[in-house]
């Protein structure tokens, strides 16, 4: 994954069973081959936040932003006072000591924060969220979204596509990147959220890549065999 020429990569807290210490090898392992890692936290909350970026990570995940208060939040647990909270350590981020004030001036101009839109009241707040000072961007989770309006995987009704709309448009009128989990590995989608208007895109998981691959090798084999 690392060396197919993506721009970055994000390691999956939330919903896999990685633990930190494979993240940390994950992360490490991304950045050696030029690529941004960022890391989907499985929640905002302060420990795992810090944990991950004094790893090295690149730039963060964090999901269930619903609010400008939670935006700002996941920014106190990201950044160095006096813009945030984040509690001072030295661990591979900092070059184990010997790099922090370089480490501090990367907190301060080129650490990501990505906060992911995937509930309707999201949704409704989703101006106050993209002007909150700190917030780089968004991502939609589809899913997540689709559940909370009471249709769990169904993103293609019409209630869902509005709301995406709706997203997109503020972050437009507010120049804000605004981007789209595509989870299916398949360039049409991609285009799709694309010529919508999507500007930060995540495309497809590492499992649907393999199984996609596989299927498709398979079908291969198979027909070269008849």
């Amino acid at each position: 994954m690392a060396s197919a020429g993506f721009d970055w990569l994000v390691v999956d807290l939330e919903h896999t069973s990685i633990d930190l210490n494979t993240a940390h090898n994950l992360i490490a392992t991304i950045q050696s081959h030029g690529m941004k890692a960022l890391v989907r936290v499985s929640k905002n909350e302060e420990v795992i936040i810090k944990k991950v970026l004094d790893m090295g990570a690149d730039g963060i995940v964090v999901p269930m932003i619903k609010s400008k208060e939670d935006a700002q939040e996941a920014i106190s647990y990201a950044k160095y006072p006096p813009v945030g909270n984040r509690g001072v350590g030295l661990f591979r981020a900092q070059k184990y000591g010997t790099g922090f004030d370089e480490y501090k001036k990367l907190v301060k101009d080129e650490l990501v924060i990505i906060a992911q839109i995937e509930h309707f009241e999201a949704v409704d707040n989703i101006k106050e969220i993209i002007t909150t000072d700190g917030i780089d961007g968004v991502i939609i989770g589809p899913y997540y979204l689709s559940g909370s309006m009471g249709y769990p995987g169904e993103y293609h009704r019409k209630e869902v596509k509005e709301g995406i709309a709706k997203v997109l448009r503020v972050c437009k009128e507010e120049n804000v990147p605004s981007g789209f989990h595509v989870i299916e590995s398949n360039p049409q989608k991609l285009q799709e959220r694309i010529d919508e208007g999507c500007t930060f895109l995540a495309y497809s998981v590492d499992f649907f890549f393999l199984g996609d691959n596989a299927r498709d090798g398979m079908r291969k084999i198979l027909g070269e065999n008849k």
